[in-house]
């Protein structure tokens, strides 16, 4: 029988400074029920994304067609396409006109593991959803959830009081801006960060 997880983040948990909902998403169950199935992860990985003074933050030079749900109230999904190819998906957090956000990085699958696998072809489990383009994938997150909430399905935040692990702070990847900042976090030694 497959677990099933409930929406129980309240809209207001993401409403706190962007850093600290970085650091509480860690651990925090990733749930999608798409038409094919529920598929869901733990996060183990993340980016904080600030307005002011960092220049790699998408509303860094203010709000446009493209990042407008980044100005929306906090608890909302922010979804794009990047490089033409992968989609990434953020989760609005602050005061609502801020424009910051949480790139959700990677995933520890939990369950849906047989969807993951058809959606991304790869063998091991540590691979499914280790990059923001693989869990998107894997859980088929697509623009279409673009500006939804997240505090109810099809796409939802959930905890399941998973705790007791250390986090690493570091910087983050992938930017060519602002790339010295510490502003990635993970899980230590959980074997589907993406990179270390």
């Amino acid at each position: 029988m497959q677990r099933t997880y409930e929406a129980n983040l309240p809209a207001n948990f993401y409403d706190r400074p962007t850093v600290e909902v970085a650091r509480l998403l860690l651990g925090k169950i990733l749930v999608h029920h798409s038409p094919e199935g529920l598929a869901a992860g733990r996060i183990v990985e993340t980016e904080a994304y600030l307005a002011k003074e960092d220049p790699a933050c998408h509303a860094a030079r203010g709000m446009t067609r493209r990042n407008a749900p980044m100005f929306g109230p906090a608890g909302t999904a922010y979804v794009y396409l990047i490089y033409g190819v992968h989609y990434c998906f953020n989760v609005v957090t602050g005061q609502e006109g801020e424009g910051e956000a949480v790139l959700i990085r990677a995933l520890e699958p939990l369950c849906g593991l047989d969807l993951m696998l058809a959606r991304r072809r790869v063998k091991e489990r540590s691979k499914l959803c280790n990059g923001p383009g693989n869990l998107c994938r894997a859980l088929n997150i697509t623009p279409l959830l673009n500006g939804h909430p997240l505090s109810r399905p099809p796409l939802y935040l959930a905890s399941d009081g998973f705790a007791g692990f250390e986090t690493v702070t570091t910087t983050r990847v992938g930017i060519t801006q602002a790339a010295d900042l510490p502003l990635r976090f993970y899980i230590a030694g959980n074997p589907c960060v993406s990179r270390k």
